[in-house]
């Protein structure tokens, strides 16, 4: 038989009973089957063996079984039978044959008797195409089926596709997927042609399915890139200012730049970001950055406004702060009764006694006789408990924190022309006609206009708006400008094709000069800051006063000539924005203001309506990926990637950590990188806190601890690889020592930015730093001082070719590797040497003979081996099981990071990538201050600043230039 039927055969076979067996002496192995079911005892068998006969060529008739050699059995009996055994083998039996008998599978059905030629589809529900000698048993089989259908749970019936594309059944089932992941309002255009991703607890568009990495860098440098920031959770401070700025206080430091204070009292800043720490913790404890806008001051008030920006990871650290500082408790909310109108008390015209429902008469079922759930979109926050609080007031300072997570509509414009973007598809608000201010109306805009104050500040709004037109670059304003202005509906104004948005040459002419001049130099007026996009009650009103599609279609429709704006625009289709420029690059000296874009903040319901007119000016949609981009090739770190000492960037490197390692686990073993033979410890997460460690005790021990790791860098021998597991929490220091740090102090951040700078990166001009202390030993040994357990954020720019990657380790080059610098483009590089992977037999061949080996040592000094550290790789076999380990991968702990390789290891890398705005490749990551320290002291001036990169995958180092800027 083939192997195909063999397994068949043996899966049929499986539960069968083992049939009755006995011992022979004549060549028999114990438990060979006997025909008649006899079991022997061996020796104590009285019974004639089981011997089988040659069976003769002159014999015929009927062969029981498979028989190679065509003998025949002997009909002997065995004289003794154990009965138990006989009866359990015989009821075994039974039971698999009855089991085989009621048991109904896809070859009992009625079609497998006929032969494939005349088998049918049809037959399968319809009896009368089978042969009538088969039609009784069919239909015997199909009412059977029937009956023990009617016991299962009765499922319902799936709705048809024309039924669940209705309206009202489609926000169903759309709420019904947002319970566990928030949709913005721009998912659906999304999910048609972005790739999804559910990260903090939000579905987000990650990168576009169409190639577009350098389509999307283009329009960030010449055109626009537009971007949907909702998903960041907005917490709304009211108060006094004193009182706030006290409070807040409390969470910033001056060291670290400026405060919400100083912001506050800068001249057209009024808005920015800071890195919050815990109440009194600076700098051991911080919480993360957060982006925040001051409501203009109100003559004669002195209640402010803040709206802080913080990321979903951010939010319930920044919000526990907050109610702590403050002292604000959570203010229930009273249940509001639900209020009948007196129309809704009168009797509808339709109803009449004509018109009622007469029993046995059929009427077509209305949408609002439905007893369903009623299906209304979500709008907010609505997948939060009704029970959640969202306000907290304190009664001793009184200070009112509101959380308007969802509330408000936040879209990121990058480019040079966003603000021609801004101004072709937005037109200022219309003034209302005499006879709309005479009557009352239900819109806010109408009241509004009543108010000549109010009125004379929208005309000037609209007169600032205007002189935008009349710029060339965004970057030509200056940061931290605001600009409030109520638009018309933007769904008016959309053109019949997408159209390249571009600056106008006879517009920017009509511009006075003047105004354009006191516009980048000055910035927007404090009074024009003003949006009434501040106000509760105005926000709530454009959005429960919205046009729907529906009805502005048919609003289209009855327009004399087709295609034409509609006139008079009406009077609910006003809407309040809020305009914040956000800056470019202002770090470094290359590309200066790159990167320059506006903010626009709407009110909830109108995403869509704002998002589609955006789109039809030209722009290129980004998501997070490009968000990382831009953050990288501006220079400044993105949360929660480069924040690893903050409690959401620690959370996120946990997460990315385990992503990686199961990636790497999906791969085959044969086709996995083995990174330990390319001397990599941490391919998919970085140990932070064990670089700041170990690198605290090289810097306590002196220049003696400094020899040793130097001498085994230059000369790395077989005995130094044996103990390279070694771990640096034998040392006796180590036991007591604090949490690393990211330094973030300025005055020390310029002061090492000042001794990296005499050689400059690719494509960067060297500038004088002045009044900056020289580096030397005492300068050294004061500045590690207060900075023994910190990181710094360093950029990384390859000064030849090569692409850094992600995890790339920075590692200290030797005196010998900065000689072939001097010999030119021609040198790339010193190379690591292959290390030996000693774990891999331990993976492959199992430890069976480790387990008993370690359960041996176990049980002889459990104490001994619980205190000790492995310091060898028969140590961590005792230590971790074979199923922890990952073939390639080092296992936990970790040897020295800083002296496994041929060079020292400074930090690694946390974003990496082929930079387009430098034309190189550029890191972004963390390294030690202590190490960093020490490797600028030991290099002569004119290779100051020079270290080594090497990606995971790879053994050759790569020429990088640190800078720090500031």
């Amino acid at each position: 038989m083939s192997a195909a039927k063999v397994k068949m055969r043996q899966k049929k076979l499986k539960n069968q009973p083992a049939n009755v067996q006995f011992v022979s002496s004549h060549g028999h192995e114990e438990g060979s089957p006997h025909p008649n079911g006899g079991i022997g005892d061996g020796p104590s068998d009285k019974g004639p063996p089981y011997v089988r006969k040659k069976r003769s060529h002159q014999e015929t008739g009927w062969v029981r079984g498979h028989q190679k050699d065509g003998g025949v059995y002997a009909n002997q009996i065995p004289k003794i039978i154990n009965a138990v055994v006989f009866a359990r083998a015989r009821a075994a039996e039974v039971s698999a044959m009855l089991k085989a008998v009621t048991k109904t599978t896809g070859s009992c059905h009625v079609f497998g008797a006929l032969p494939r030629h005349m088998r049918r589809r049809a037959m399968s529900y319809n009896t009368k195409r089978l042969p009538c000698r088969l039609r009784e048993l069919a239909n015997r089989m199909r009412e059977k089926c029937l009956q023990g259908s009617v016991k299962k749970k009765e499922q319902a019936k799936n709705k048809s596709r024309k039924a669940r594309r209705r309206h009202g059944n489609m926000l169903l089932e759309f709420n019904r997927r947002q319970r566990k992941n928030v949709w913005l309002e721009t998912h659906i255009w999304h999910a048609k042609r972005f790739h999804m991703v559910k990260k903090w607890g939000y579905c987000l568009g990650d990168r576009p399915t169409l190639k577009c990495y350098r389509p999307s860098y283009r329009a960030m440098s010449t055109h626009c890139l537009l971007q949907d920031l909702s998903y960041y959770c907005c917490l709304e401070l009211q108060g006094e200012e004193d009182k706030l700025l006290d409070c807040l206080s409390q969470l910033t430091s001056k060291e670290a730049g400026p405060t919400f204070a100083q912001r506050l009292c800068l001249s057209g800043q009024r808005q920015g970001s800071v890195v919050l720490y815990r109440a009194g913790q600076f700098p051991s404890q911080p919480l993360g950055a957060v982006t925040f806008l001051w409501r203009p001051r109100t003559p004669g008030s002195a209640h402010r406004q803040l709206w802080t920006w913080v990321h979903p990871t951010l939010k319930q650290d920044v919000l526990t702060e907050f109610q702590s500082v403050c002292q604000c408790q959570p203010v229930v909310p009273l249940p509001v009764p639900e209020v009948i109108s007196a129309t809704d008390l009168e009797p509808k015209p339709d109803e009449n006694p004509a018109t009622k429902q007469t029993p046995g008469m059929k009427r077509k079922q209305n949408r609002k006789d439905t007893s369903g759930p009623l299906a209304k979109k979500i709008l907010g926050d609505g997948t939060r408990s009704p029970n959640t609080p969202v306000t907290w007031k304190s009664s001793s300072t009184g200070i009112l924190i509101n959380d308007l997570t969802m509330e408000i509509v936040r879209y990121r414009l990058i480019g040079p022309q966003s603000h021609s973007v801004l101004t072709d598809a937005l037109e200022a608000a219309t003034d209302c006609d005499k006879i709309s201010k005479s009557q009352p109306s239900c819109f806010w805009w109408p009241d509004h206009c009543k108010d000549e104050s109010k009125v004379k500040l929208h005309e000037q709004q609209t007169d600032v708006f205007h002189t935008l037109k009349g710029i060339y670059s965004t970057a030509e304003l200056p940061p931290g400008t605001v600009l409030g202005l109520t638009v018309d509906d933007p769904r008016l104004n959309i053109p019949a094709k997408a159209v390249k948005a571009l600056p106008c040459v006879k517009e920017a002419q009509e511009v006075d000069d003047e105004k354009r001049k006191e516009l980048s130099l000055r910035g927007v007026p404090e009074h024009c800051c003003q949006s009434f996009l501040w106000e509760q009650s105005v926000r709530t009103n454009v959005t429960e006063n919205k046009i729907s599609e529906q009805d502005l279609n048919r609003m289209r429709s009855e327009v004399l000539v087709p295609g034409s704006r509609l006139r008079p625009v009406p009077p609910q289709g006003r809407v309040p924005i809020l305009l914040v420029h956000q800056p470019g690059k202002q770090l470094g000296h290359e590309m200066n203001s790159w990167g320059a874009g506006w903010d626009l903040f709407l009110p909830k319901g109108w995403g869509m309506a704002f998002w589609i007119p955006l789109v039809y000016r030209g722009v290129r949609i980004g998501g997070l990926k490009m968000s990382l981009t831009h953050s990288q090739n501006k220079g400044v770190p993105h949360f929660p990637h480069d924040y690893p000492d903050c409690p959401a960037g620690a959370r996120f490197q946990e997460e990315q950590e385990s992503e990686l390692l199961e990636k790497f686990k999906r791969r085959p073993p044969a086709k996995r990188t083995n990174y330990i033979k390319h001397g990599c410890l941490a391919p998919f997460c970085c140990p932070w806190q064990q670089l700041a460690e170990e690198w605290d005790v090289i810097g306590s021990d002196g220049e003696e601890r400094k020899g040793d790791i130097m001498a085994k860098m230059s000369s790395q021998s077989d005995a130094a690889i044996k103990c390279e597991i070694t771990s640096h929490h034998e040392d006796p220091v180590m036991t007591a020592q604090t949490r690393f740090t990211v330094l973030r102090n300025r005055k020390s951040l310029k002061l090492l930015s000042s001794w990296c700078i005499p050689t400059s990166s690719k494509g960067q001009r060297s500038h004088r730093v002045r009044e900056m202390p020289l580096l030397d030993c005492s300068t050294k040994t004061s500045f590690l001082a207060s900075h023994r357990m910190s990181l710094v954020w360093v950029r990384l720019s390859l000064l030849l070719k090569g692409k850094p990657e992600l995890h790339a380790m920075v590692c200290v080059p030797t005196a010998d590797d900065l000689k072939l610098l001097n010999k030119g483009p021609s040198s790339s590089g010193p190379q690591e040497p292959p290390h030996r992977d000693r774990l891999k037999s331990i993976i492959k061949h199992g430890k069976k003979g480790t387990k008993k080996k370690a359960d041996k040592t176990k049980s002889q000094n459990t104490l001994s081996t619980s205190e000790q550290k492995p310091t060898t790789v028969e140590d961590l076999q005792l230590a971790c099981p074979a199923s922890d380990f990952v073939l390639g991968v080092w296992p936990n702990p970790l040897p020295s990071v800083t002296s496994h390789c041929s060079r020292v290891t400074l930090g690694w890398v946390t974003q990496a990538d082929f930079s387009l705005s430098a034309g190189c490749g550029e890191a972004l990551g963390f390294v030690s201050v202590t190490g960093l320290v020490h490797t600028l002291i030991s290099q002569p001036v004119e290779h100051r600043g020079m270290v080594l990169l090497r990606n995971p995958m790879s053994l050759q180092y790569r020429f990088a230039k640190i800078n720090i800027e500031v």
